[in-house]
């Protein structure tokens, strides 16, 4: 069953990141992202169903577009493939518990903003209130059907807990930390308090430590400043997908020795 599962989420993560790809491109321009229907932006020739078979349509099509040629660029697919991973990832990690909806929803919506980050330097309210307030009934629910109060104590804390350290470094050094990505940490707190409090701290570690070494790489070899400007909800989203799923022996591993 856990096979099935995996499987049953992975093509659900295909159909899910085809649909973010609108999200990523109408969002930030503040668009429908359900009228009018996906059209190619060179032409605005609406895209029949079967161009938009995720991936499969693409690597058919090589890149391009069946009516003008324009070029489709190949975050499409791996937008795509990198969701449908996530669902499969999270389908393998908690099986048939009954969170698994409300961590397919998270992964779903980190995916969105860290490419809307990357592209706008932003971190869309139109995502996080709406994953927010999802993500509540969701979790409540599986408190219930799990008996997993203390989970759902845990996720409240820690949200609050995110919320209030990202708010803290915003105070400190408001040009270097958005709000948005303040937002943002109270969703991320959200979930990885569901695991355990432990869980929030190491995600927002691994959050600056891969920004860190993202902008010293870029420092090193592609000539940035100290200064410059770089997204960090990328580095939020990373550094909660790994606690997620790598929490448990890393934290093992810190906490025993």
């Amino acid at each position: 069953m856990t096979g099935l599962l995996v499987a049953v989420c992975g093509l659900l993560g295909l159909a899910i990141g085809s649909f973010l790809n609108v999200v990523i491109w109408r969002v930030p321009r503040k668009e429908s992202v359900v009228r009018p229907p996906s059209h190619c932006p060179g032409c605005d020739e609406p895209i029949r169903p079967r161009d938009n078979i995720p991936v499969v349509s693409w690597l058919l099509l090589r890149g391009r577009c069946r009516h003008c040629g324009t070029r489709i660029a190949v975050r499409y697919p791996l937008v795509e493939l990198g969701t449908a991973a996530l669902f499969a990832g999270a389908a393998f990690h908690f099986r048939s518990n009954w969170v698994l909806p409300a961590y397919l929803l998270f992964f779903a919506a980190l995916v969105a903003i860290s490419f809307i980050d990357l592209d706008h330097f932003i971190v869309p309210n139109r995502i996080v209130w709406p994953a927010g307030l999802a993500s509540i009934p969701l979790l409540i629910l599986a408190a219930a059907v799990g008996h997993q109060w203390h989970a759902l104590r845990n996720a409240a804390i820690g949200g609050a807990a995110a919320w209030l350290f990202l708010f803290i470094v915003h105070v400190i050094n408001p040009r270097g930390m958005g709000f948005g990505d303040v937002r943002l940490a109270a969703l991320l707190g959200l979930y990885l308090g569901w695991q355990g409090l432990w869980y929030v701290a190491l995600g927002m570690f691994l959050a600056f430590v891969i920004g860190s070494v993202v902008g010293i790489g870029l420092i090193a070899f592609r000539g940035k400043g100290m200064k410059s400007a770089l997204p960090f909800g990328p580095f939020l989203a990373a550094g909660a997908t790994i606690a997620v799923f790598a929490g448990h022996p890393i934290l093992h591993s810190y906490l025993n020795r």
